[in-house]
């Protein structure tokens, strides 16, 4: 399974208050935080972090509480080498967007995408700004506060951008008739 996370902050008490998380502090977010993860992915799946993984030089001793294979695109806050973070326990580490699967692309701010491209962007950075939805047809926020502070999977990614698809197709469907 392939999943997706973003803003984990991990360590960063500031963040609590910050962005309304429901911990009381920094430790007990980090033990949350830690297994949720670890319930859902599994040693064989793996997780692209969208960037903003938490506290400078903590990352390994959290890092290597998670499970799965683990791929980092940096995000505003992961100022650190990219060396330091594959040692800290990634798989690898990119500095820019990536593309997979041909068709999303993974990076920390929100990218706008052409909706006539074929591709659908994954993000954090955001956590919950109410200026940006959740999802579309064309993108998927990650970020912690919007994904129950569990990595979410491709497959629920692609259902629910899929009811989305039918929801406008029907909304549009029943403003033609009228």
């Amino acid at each position: 399974m392939l999943y997706f996370i973003a803003d984990t902050h991990f360590s960063e008490e500031n963040i609590i208050q910050y962005e309304n998380r429901p911990f009381e502090n920094a430790g007990q977010m980090n033990e949350e935080l830690i297994k949720r993860w670890n319930h859902v992915v599994k040693e064989e799946d793996e997780v692209y972090l969208l960037g903003d993984i938490g506290a400078e030089h903590q990352e390994a001793a959290i890092i290597n509480q998670l499970t799965g294979r683990k791929f980092l695109v940096k995000g505003n806050h992961d100022r650190m080498s990219n060396q330091y973070y594959r040692d800290a326990g990634f798989t690898e580490v990119y500095d820019c967007p990536v593309i997979i699967k041909n068709f999303w692309i993974l990076s920390h701010e929100p990218l706008y995408v052409n909706t006539n491209m074929p591709y659908a962007n994954l993000f954090g950075h955001v956590h919950n700004s109410p200026t940006i939805k959740t999802f579309s047809n064309h993108h998927y926020c990650v970020s912690v506060e919007r994904i129950h502070y569990t990595p979410i999977s491709l497959d629920e990614i692609m259902l629910k951008i899929q009811e989305n698809k039918e929801l406008d197709i029907r909304s549009e469907a029943a403003s033609k008739r009228k």
